[in-house]
Order: structure tokens, then sequence, then C-alpha cells
């Protein structure tokens, strides 16, 4: 296995990166790690508590989230899908993790997730559409791999298997 052993997942939120990170851990015998769990956990503070602070001061617990994960090795992350705003956080991920990009069309998140219950999808669908437009290239930039998320749960994890083998050949 190369150096590069964690698995880090982006994407929207509503992309699946919690649902196929924790099956990735489970088929290739690694532990999970939500970040937002982690955020919370490190911080002693709810997220939606974090945001209302200010941003920046979640944006910071995440930075320091994503350095506690990176010093981890051989596990697989789902990260919060504005991971990407701040790109010291991809590069603390990519020294021990390869970045993949969970791509999920914004009309499969709006019409599957159910926005009320994600603090940054609260103010209706056209936020997942803005979302989407303003942060698509940054998980682009941000991603060695893109694994679109518009099959089976069994392919899409197949998709994401292929690519880990080829990494570690």
């Amino acid at each position: 296995m190369n150096n590069k052993q964690n698995i880090i997942i982006i994407g929207m939120p509503g992309s699946g990166k919690t649902t196929f990170g924790k099956a990735l851990a489970q088929r290739l015998g690694r532990d999970f790690y939500d970040a937002d769990d982690v955020i919370v956990e490190q911080e002693g503070k709810t997220i939606p508590e974090l945001f209302a602070i200010s941003e920046d001061c979640f944006r910071d617990a995440e930075v320091r989230a994503s350095q506690f994960l990176a010093d981890k090795s051989g596990i697989v992350v789902a990260c919060g899908g504005g991971v990407v705003k701040r790109s010291e956080n991809m590069d603390i991920f990519k020294k021990t993790g390869t970045v993949f990009f969970l791509d999920r069309s914004p009309d499969d998140i709006v019409s599957d997730v159910d926005v009320s219950t994600r603090p940054l999808l609260k103010d209706g669908k056209q936020k997942v559409y803005d979302l989407y437009d303003e942060r698509i290239a940054l998980y682009r930039n941000a991603a060695d791999y893109r694994v679109p998320n518009n099959k089976t749960i069994e392919e899409v994890l197949d998709a994401f298997e292929d690519l880990i083998k080829d990494i570690n050949e």
C-alpha cells in the first residue's frame, strides 16, 4: 500500500458521502470517520452552534479536524460538503490520502434528500443548485478521482474499489 492510504470522500451535501464511506470502509475492513462528527467531538459544540458563532469558526474547527484525521492511517473519511472552501484542508488530506469526489447531480440530491435536515440546505432546493455551481470547480480541482453517484450503491462501491485497486498497484 502506498503512503496515500487514507480514502477521503468529498462532495455536495446529500451526495452520499457518509452512506458510501461507511459501506466502503466495511468492504475494505477499515475504520470510518465522518468529519462532521469529529468536529463535534473535538469542539464540544454542535455544527449549528459553531455556525451560529460564524462560518469562520466552523471552518477553523474543520481544519483542526482535517489535521486530526490526516494523522491517522488506513481510514475512510466522509468530509463535510464545504471542506473544499479552504484549500488548506485539501492540502492536509492529500499528504496521507487520496481524494475522491462523489459527484451526484443537484437534481438527484433535491429529489432524494430531506433538505430541511441539512443546515446549509434549509433555505430550500435552489440552495442546492447554487452550492453546486459555487463548488463544482472546487470539488473537481481538489479530487484525485471523480466517482459519479448515478447508479446503484453496489455499482458505485465497485467503482470506488476499482479505483482503489489501481492506486495500490
